[in-house]
């Protein structure tokens, strides 16, 4: 046998051999990794979808979204989504930020709960301050967008006096409230709008009708009390206290706890209401040689 038809028939078993060892790594040794990647290519061939139909369908999805979304937002209140510890105070830092210089207020955060499939964050807060701005801290709490309660809550009054010596009617508060929120945002809305938290002022029920404390004349205003009517000009009325001195007063003017209310020129009087710690007394001068004061 020559050399061409040895080296022939050495390629030929060669290729054979390579043939062999080809099918045997791709049908026996690949075997399971070759199914698997057919059944992952059926898979995704069952689940293609067209372009235009995909877009169709997500359009349509929106929709649906956004009506949930105007439904959930048209509501009261909202449950938030993971909602964090922090935000309550950061929620009222920003409710008490014009709040009188007199309203001091302390926030603890006190745990977490459950309450069926929701949970709640629970604060107290304590402090003392005036009564509209504490009741504008509970309204905005209790009407806030994001569903917060006030569970309980403890009123004390307390009366303080400033630097001129003014009494300060204030309330010393404590309270316990819950901040819900919850795992899923099937309660939330995709863009969060507050609800309108400004309230007017409202009676202090905690103000004294009738206080045994007056405060001090610190503007140096006429003392109706002992005072006497001199003249009647046209420009208004020419008092004097009873310690001779003396002022030039007009219809509405203030004097010391109160007002000068009417000028009557036909009967030579001045007509004045007081405010006595909480008794109202109405005082009428006369334009008398002897100056007597006529009360009424």
């Amino acid at each position: 046998m020559n050399r061409k038809i040895k080296s022939t028939l050495g390629l030929v078993v060669l290729l054979i051999f390579i043939l062999l060892a080809g099918g045997i790594y791709m049908f026996v040794i690949q075997h399971d990794q070759t199914k698997d990647k057919h059944t992952q290519l059926a898979k995704l061939e069952a689940n293609h979808y067209d372009t235009d139909q995909l877009n169709h369908a997500l359009k349509k999805a929106t929709v649906k979204a956004d009506v949930i979304d105007s439904i959930l937002a048209s509501r009261k209140f909202n449950v938030p989504q993971n909602l964090s510890s922090i935000n309550f105070f950061n929620f009222v830092n920003k409710i008490s930020a014009g709040f009188s210089e007199n309203t001091k207020i302390n926030i603890e955060y006190a745990g977490i709960h459950t309450a069926k499939e929701f949970y709640y964050y629970e604060y107290k807060i304590s402090g003392i301050g005036t009564f509209n701005n504490l009741f504008q801290l509970v309204y905005a709490i209790e009407h806030s967008k994001e569903l917060k309660k006030v569970s309980t809550i403890t009123l004390t009054n307390l009366i303080t006096t400033d630097k001129d010596g003014m009494p300060q009617f204030l309330i010393s508060f404590n309270l316990n409230a819950y901040i819900y929120y919850a795992n899923n945002d099937r309660f939330s809305t995709k863009n969060f709008v507050e609800n309108n938290l400004n309230t007017k002022s409202v009676y202090d029920l905690f103000y004294p009708l009738i206080r045994n404390d007056i405060p001090p004349n610190v503007n140096n205003l006429l003392n109706v009390q002992g005072a006497k009517l001199l003249a009647l000009i046209p420009e208004g009325a020419f008092l004097a206290d009873s310690k001779g001195n003396t002022y030039l007063l007009w219809e509405g003017q203030q004097v010391y706890l109160g007002y000068l209310t009417k000028i009557d020129y036909e009967h030579n009087t001045v007509n004045f209401i007081l405010n006595k710690g909480g008794i109202i007394e109405k005082i009428s001068l006369s334009l008398q040689k002897d100056g007597i004061n006529k009360n009424k």
